[in-house]
């Protein structure tokens, strides 16, 4: 039975989720860095908030049993998402949970920093009564620039075209068809800063965003602007927007996230014209527990069937979608181990070929189990989730093509390696559309089921061979339960598969390689 570790508050309706899909589930909200230190190696999953800080030594410290780590919410900022890949853990969020609260809370701080309500309220509340220092602005008929147009930024801009706003967006993702389909203009971010009255942003914080609003952007703004950030701290320049705004270049900012968090001391505060709070984007009761429930939903789903939603560092594989992949699943499974345990030189490149069914799957699931089972001779540690990574820093080229074009297999994948020796090939297809056999080796037709133990055999095509080989196993009491050739031409170079019932010994592997027809002998595991 899977186990999974709830280390931040989560609703009790998500504890239930766990157990009710029967996952045997620790709830110890504010447990401390040492204590999850020593303890996450009994566990195949841990669920998070914002809290739990999931460092690379927490990560090496679920010695290959954490599976998964499932964060309710959409930031991961606290989870070092290289050491999970490293670590072969999937990192799963739920960036949909919150998003209607993110969005309404972006639009409550406009309309809050349009009418100056914060320090109205203030000012009532200390007995005064100063009418005319309070003069507002309208929403209706401003242009919102919208920085980011994915499914927060969506949501905002339906909201707005409500108020009555123009909407324009500057999204690098954002095609023609979905502007059109939201209903607003696109445009380059110089073009949204010159003509926007108000900036929203919605976007995460990545490298090529960091400090995207920085002097010289804040400098192209029009005069007068106002300035959202419900999103993340960091993607506007702190200090810079302070200029800004003491000089009057920016009327106004309202931020739910700052560059440092808890913002306790930060150069914006004490500034008239800036509302702020206290990062409560996704803090409504509504939002807390959808993103509960769905992550609780999306670990179960993982650890009991495979299935992969929402995750950062691996591709998804939808509840749906699992069963189907399962079989193609163990074909891919097998022709990587096959093709992991008869190379012997450094690896350059790994092709993977789809044709027929299984071309119209999703087979990038398939690619990284492949590599994984390419990879597995030379770590133990290497799994679907950390193989692209191990392949990359080893310089080894992963790629996939996915054929359409009818083949002689209702369905086939096709394995490339590339060593610095050579090139070989070997293929696979599903009987009965469940069953993995293989059906080339480097060009040579053979049919095989593959089994617990195998011999494979690269031998000349001369008569004997059968003979030899059933004489030496004989006389070790090794049992052959299936035996499979095949051969390029008469008497040329051929290929066996001999599955047995019994592990082959290095002795006996010795006297099979001097029997005069072999070329090359290896023993496979599955």
């Amino acid at each position: 039975m899977p186990k999974v570790l709830i280390s931040d508050k989560l609703s009790d309706r998500a504890v239930a989720v766990f157990r009710d899909r029967g996952i045997d589930v620790d709830f110890e909200p504010g447990l401390s860095a040492d204590d999850l230190l020593a303890r996450i190696a009994d566990y195949d999953g841990l669920a998070i908030r914002s809290a739990t800080k999931v460092t690379d030594a927490v990560l090496a410290a679920g010695n290959g049993r954490l599976k998964v780590v499932g964060r309710a919410g959409i930031g991961v900022d606290n989870v070092d998402l290289a050491a999970a890949t490293k670590n072969g853990v999937v990192v799963m969020n739920t960036p949909f949970g919150n998003s209607i609260t993110t969005a309404e809370h972006a639009i409550a701080m406009m309309m809050a920093l349009a009418r100056q309500i914060p320090a109205a309220d203030a000012s009532t509340r200390a007995g005064k009564w100063e009418k005319s220092k309070f003069m507002g602005v309208e929403l209706f008929g401003k242009t919102l620039g919208l920085v980011g147009s994915g499914n927060i930024g969506s949501i905002v801009a339906d909201r707005a075209q409500g108020l009555k706003m123009k909407v324009v967006a500057y999204d690098p993702f954002l095609s023609p068809e979905r502007a059109r389909e939201l209903g607003v203009e696109k445009v380059g971010i110089d073009d949204l800063l010159a003509r926007a009255d108000f900036i929203t942003i919605h976007t995460p914080l990545t490298d090529s965003t960091r400090n995207l609003l920085d002097a010289k952007a804040l400098a192209k703004c029009k005069p007068g602007v106002r300035i959202v950030n419900c999103a993340r701290g960091g993607i506007i320049d702190e200090a810079a927007l302070k200029d800004a705004l003491e000089s009057g270049h920016v009327a106004g900012a309202a931020l739910d996230v700052f560059a440092e968090e808890p913002a306790r001391d930060n150069p914006l505060f004490g500034i008239p014209n800036v509302v702020a709070t206290p990062h409560l984007g996704a803090a409504t009761e509504e939002a807390q527990e959808n993103v509960a429930l769905q992550v609780a939903e999306q670990m179960s789903d993982y650890l009991l069937t495979g299935a992969v939603s929402n995750a950062l560092n691996m591709p998804s594989i939808s509840a749906e979608d699992a069963p189907r992949l399962q079989p193609y699943m163990a074909l891919a499974c097998q022709l990587g181990s096959f093709a992991g345990q008869v190379t012997e030189t450094a690896i350059k490149a790994v092709t993977l070929e789809f044709e027929g069914h299984v071309a119209k799957l999703n087979v990038k699931p398939l690619v990284q189990a492949a590599l994984a089972e390419v990879m597995k001779p030379f770590s133990d540690a290497v799994n679907m989730v950390n193989a692209p990574v191990f392949a990359r820093e080893r310089g080894v080229d992963v790629s996939e093509v996915v054929h359409d074009r009818p083949g002689d297999y209702q369905t086939l994948i096709k394995l490339t390696v590339k060593t610095e020796r050579f090139e070989r090939s070997l293929s696979g297809t599903l009987f009965g559309g469940a069953l993995p056999r293989i059906v080339d080796i480097k060009g040579i037709a053979i049919e095989a089921e593959l089994t617990p133990h195998m011999l494979y055999i690269t031998n000349h095509d001369k008569p004997g061979l059968i003979g030899g080989l059933g004489t030496v196993l004989g006389n070790a009491g090794v049992n052959i339960a299936t035996f499979h050739l095949g051969r390029a031409q008469a008497g040329g170079d051929a290929i066996a598969l001999i599955s047995v019932d019994e592990e082959i010994s290095p002795d006996l592997l010795t006297q099979i390689q001097a029997l005069p027809q072999i070329k090359q002998v290896k023993t496979l595991r599955f």
